[in-house]
């Protein structure tokens, strides 16, 4: 194995470093993703150290990753590994109730996210924050490192009117923090009166992305196999919220877009240099096995990521676009709602956090002229952030 620079929050607690939970009745929140550096599922190293977990949580996807596709619900059922219940917070439910709290000291945390406000495990965590407050119950994140570092943040931060399960809080769409910094936000910001405790990672510096953690990448849902798909998401994660394919039924998720009616070499001229450092892109095409346009040949572009120190994804995904406008149906295909659970709002305002993209790509505006502003947002909510942050 590489030699490994971070270790996740969970080692950090089994090694003896974090919070003493023996003897306490203990909840987990958890998924595919949740492993010990040498890859044990969370569930049986905690098991195996002797502690008491009571119930198991899984957010969307599943405690297993049972669920492929993206905005399918999870049945409540029974472990077949461990026997224990697991209770599904991406069902009828997306908070946990009284009774699925009943009898426990503390709830823990251990999902890996990805460092974009629109990925739901954050809102999982927010949300059973706000239930363990209310049912007196200790929540304790087991930190993990952000894929794409702690660095950079892009995009607009979500405004008042436009919170969804893709957005509950107003942060930015990346927002270069790791689960347990945000906690301690949610804590200080939001008023979550929650007893909070956040084991950080050891080793883990604000400039490291995954690779060089040395951690071993297990895909945290389905349609992000690799850190490259990570790298890439906080941009091309609103094409959701358009009839474009983002790649979804392909094995290049986030990576490869398109639809039927895209000419790939037209869509390419008509971006020019707009794609930014860091990002090539490679006109192709490429079909679908389920979702959009599942069994059609879609034109479209492979996105290529040259340099992740310099790759600014939601610019790119916006000046992308901005060409597939130009070169494509008029009134530019939006997709409309239901979309996680919100009926009413346009898909793309909530994965934008207003409905400032939507407007502006209508009207022929460029990133230039969509983006204006958000700097000054992003200068703002990084100051705000002193009194959270673990990591240097």
């Amino acid at each position: 194995m590489t030699h490994l620079r971070a270790m996740p929050g969970l080692d950090v607690l089994l090694a003896g470093q974090g919070p003493d939970l023996r003897g306490e009745r203990l909840g987990l929140i958890l998924h595919p993703a949740s492993v010990t550096a040498d890859l044990r599922f969370s569930a049986d190293a905690l098991l195996d150290a002797h502690l008491q977990i009571e119930v198991l949580f899984g957010p969307q996807h599943g405690a297993r990753g049972e669920k492929q596709d993206n905005m399918i619900e999870s049945d409540h059922y029974t472990d077949p590994v461990t026997g224990l219940p697991v209770h599904s917070l991406y069902s009828e439910v997306r908070k946990p109730t009284p009774e699925m709290l009943d009898g426990l000291d503390a709830v823990l945390f251990d999902l890996q996210d990805v460092g974009v406000r629109v990925y739901t495990f954050v809102w999982t965590m927010a949300l059973a924050m706000e239930a363990c407050a209310q049912a007196g119950v200790r929540f304790v994140v087991l930190d993990r490192p952000n894929p794409i570092g702690g660095l950079v943040r892009e995009g607009p931060v979500l405004r008042e009117g436009y919170e969804s399960f893709v957005g509950l809080h107003p942060i930015p769409l990346r927002h270069g923090l790791t689960a347990g910094e945000l906690a301690r936000w949610l804590v200080r910001k939001r008023g979550i009166d929650v007893d909070l405790t956040v084991v950080p990672c050891s080793g883990w510096r604000r400039w490291m992305v995954w690779d060089d953690t040395g951690l071993p990448w297990v895909l945290p849902s389905p349609n992000l196999p690799t850190p490259t798909s990570c790298d890439v998401y906080p941009g091309m994660v609103l094409f959701e919220g358009t009839l474009l394919s983002e790649g979804r039924g392909t094995t290049r998720p986030f990576e490869l877009f398109g639809a039927p009616w895209l000419d790939p070499r037209v869509m390419t001229d008509a971006l020019g240099t707009g794609l930014g450092k860091g990002l090539a892109v490679r006109p192709c095409h490429f079909e679908p096995t389920f979702q959009k346009y599942a069994g059609q040949v879609c034109g479209g572009g492979q996105l290529h990521v040259t340099d992740r120190d310099r790759l600014r994804s939601v610019r790119a995904a916006v000046a992308l676009l901005a060409a597939c406008r130009k070169v494509g149906p008029d009134p530019f295909p939006w997709r409309p709602p239901p979309y996680e659970y919100e009926e009413t709002l346009m898909p793309i305002d909530i994965l934008w956090g207003n409905d400032g993209l939507r407007t502006g790509i209508d009207a022929g505006a460029g990133p230039d002229e969509i983006l204006d502003g958000v700097d000054v947002e992003l200068t703002r909510f990084s100051a705000e952030l002193e009194p959270d942050l673990l990591y240097e």
